[in-house]
């Protein structure tokens, strides 16, 4: 098995539309489960925002301006991951790393750190000199990669369960 951090490179490449159907349909899926899972909500609910959040965000698809889908490859041309980058979702802002996923059997080898990396330096080339993102609370292994490349936190949305 390759290792990210022996050779230390991530090759980015843009999405297929073959591939970017694929993503997306899987990537909706997943973020409706964390949305459901964070916010106690039906499954049926967090799809319904899952599916508006990719239409508001990626209106016309992989052509929405400012917007990067890009694969990552390891040196032999192997999918490591995926990573989707663009404008701030407010508008106004740094660039915003919306998607970022290592493919499961490729975890623990240092992609997700390398995929950051690429997305800093396509934001850097896009103009932008800021970087932001936005993690769940529970997604720890996300949050200690973030924060081991120096992402401070910003702000920080809190909950606790109220008894009946």
């Amino acid at each position: 098995m390759s290792n990210a951090k022996s050779h230390g490179v991530v090759h980015v490449r843009p999405m297929s539309q073959a591939e970017f159907d694929a993503w997306q349909w899987s990537a909706i899926q997943h973020y409706a489960s964390e949305v459901a899972h964070a916010r106690r909500i039906t499954l049926d609910l967090a799809q319904q925002i899952a599916e508006q959040s990719h239409q508001r965000l990626l209106p016309v698809g992989m052509e929405t301006p400012g917007v990067h889908l890009v694969v990552g490859e390891d040196r032999n041309g192997e999918t490591v991951g995926v990573l989707w980058l663009g404008p701030n979702p407010d508008g106004v802002g740094p660039a915003w790393v919306y998607n970022i996923e290592v493919i499961e059997p490729r975890r623990g080898e240092g992609w997700g750190r390398l995929l950051m990396g690429e997305a800093e330096r396509i934001a850097r080339e896009d103009g932008h000199s800021e970087i932001g993102l936005n993690v769940f609370g529970s997604n720890a292994v996300a949050r200690g990669l973030y924060e081991s490349l120096g992402y401070t936190a910003q702000s920080i949305q809190m909950c606790k369960l109220l008894s009946t």
